[in-house]
């Protein structure tokens, strides 16, 4: 029977404050959750804008985008074993509930009210799986979506891929998040047809996942857009075929874009995350576009003028 772990882990103390490398005590999987050992997790920005709340609750142990090996399964585990490898993913899904089952939406009822209000993914109790000892009091550690920041992790068997064990764990990471909501904004909300022309502002891991997308989709114009020039030479292998760089224009980019395209992009994936950027896609756009920003936690589209 699985019992407590004891690992290193890099536990966030307070906003804004730099992580800190820990020895902490991960707690064995109840019912319908698993225990990962993590091999692998990158950074998203994500973590860093969470970090940055001012109004956040802490200590907390960061990090989503990771993938890691079951250590350990809970009651009622029936889909997974010891030895899997897996992605961890935050947006759980049951499988049974109406959004679960609908082709337009996976905003499950009974994750996504959890990780819009507490961050947590753990609905029974809604107890932290971590804790630490500090100044000889053991205090919990509250998680943050799939809390991938240490070697080890407790997360609902729902919101875990099973990937293929053929799959290096440091390359598989980042389909967790950044490359999985590129390409599923591209092929599950946008439905980017052959022939089209997209625009994608920033051209980081969900930027070029979108650009890798666009062009697996058949997009005949893909254009980057970045104020760092050093992206694009790395971004034409990702299928991008023009870069403009807002910083060589006097005129706002949405005109810049429009001249470019004779009116319009058919497609403005706006992947930064800044509202000013936003309204600029959405303005690069025809008379009949879509703009589409897959930073958020649910994915959208905004129809300009039907």
């Amino acid at each position: 029977m699985a019992g407590v772990i004891k690992c290193r882990a890099a536990v966030a103390w307070g906003a804004n404050q730099a992580l800190a490398l820990e020895e902490i005590e991960v707690a064995a999987p109840e019912a319908d959750e698993v225990r990962i050992r993590i091999v692998a997790t990158s950074l998203c920005h994500t973590d860093l804008s969470f970090l940055g709340m001012v109004q956040a609750k802490f200590p907390r142990l960061l990090g989503h985008e990771a993938a890691g090996i079951i250590e350990s399964v809970g009651e009622g585990v029936e889909d997974l074993k010891v030895g899997d490898h897996v992605l961890p993913v935050y947006m759980g899904e049951c499988g049974k509930c109406r959004p679960c089952k609908s082709q337009a939406s996976n905003l499950c009822e009974k994750y996504w009210p959890l990780l819009r209000t507490t961050m947590m993914l753990h609905p029974v109790d809604q107890k932290s799986r971590f804790s630490v000892t500090k100044d000889g009091r053991n205090q919990p550690i509250l998680s943050f979506f799939t809390s991938t920041f240490s070697e080890y992790t407790v997360v609902k068997a729902d919101c875990c891929a099973k990937i293929s064990q053929e799959v290096p764990l440091d390359k598989a990471c980042l389909f967790a998040c950044g490359v999985s909501t590129g390409l599923g904004a591209v092929w599950n909300i946008a439905k980017v047809h052959a022939g089209s022309a997209v625009a994608i502002f920033g051209l980081g891991t969900i930027g070029l996942a979108v650009a890798d997308g666009a062009r697996s989709a058949g997009a005949s114009r893909i254009i980057g857009v970045d104020t760092n020039p050093s992206k694009f030479e790395l971004a034409k292998k990702f299928g991008v075929t023009d870069f403009v760089n807002p910083n060589d224009h006097e005129a706002p980019i949405q005109q810049v874009l429009q001249g470019l395209t004779k009116g319009g992009v058919d497609y403005a994936f706006e992947c930064v995350g800044k509202v000013d950027l936003m309204a600029a896609a959405l303005e690069s756009t025809r008379e009949v576009g879509a703009l589409l920003h897959p930073r958020l936690s649910f994915l959208y589209v905004i129809m300009r003028k039907m």
